[in-house]
């Protein structure tokens, strides 16, 4: 994990980012989700939700493997939860793939999350980021 974040963030959040990270990177998932957990995902083109802890880490992972690397943009706290900006890169299909993506997090009162509201710009290829890169000069990472 790489994080831009530089406030302090109180510790239900740190360690709840910190888990989030854990399961985007390696798939880890103890201590993360409410086992109710309610997830609203949308992504380009289409909207799904899940409800349960097991229906969210399936729906995730038929998106992308848990792997890679993730930067964490930015880290808004709020009295129960937290606002995140953030990016994946990882390999698979023998290519590089990188997406952006923002969440709303709700948290339970054990730190975990409750609600997980979820918005992606879809996964990008190489020839994508590429293509990207060639038309568009980024004012910031």
């Amino acid at each position: 994990m790489t994080a831009a974040t530089t406030a302090p963030l109180p510790a239900v959040v740190r360690g709840s980012v910190d888990r989030l990270v854990a399961f985007l990177e390696t798939g880890a998932t103890e201590g993360l989700f409410a086992p109710d957990v309610f997830a609203d995902v949308s992504l380009p083109h289409w909207r799904v939700q899940t409800q349960g802890a097991q229906a969210l880490v399936s729906s995730k992972n038929q998106l992308h493997p848990p792997a890679g690397r993730t930067r964490i943009e930015k880290v808004l706290a709020a009295e129960h939860g937290y606002a995140i900006k953030f990016e994946e890169r990882w390999e698979d299909q023998g290519q590089q793939w990188y997406c952006r993506e923002a969440a709303i997090v709700d948290l339970d009162d054990q730190g975990r999350i409750a609600e997980f509201h979820y918005y992606c710009t879809g996964d990008w290829d190489e020839a994508l980021v590429g293509r990207h890169a060639e038309a568009v000069t980024l004012l910031r990472p």
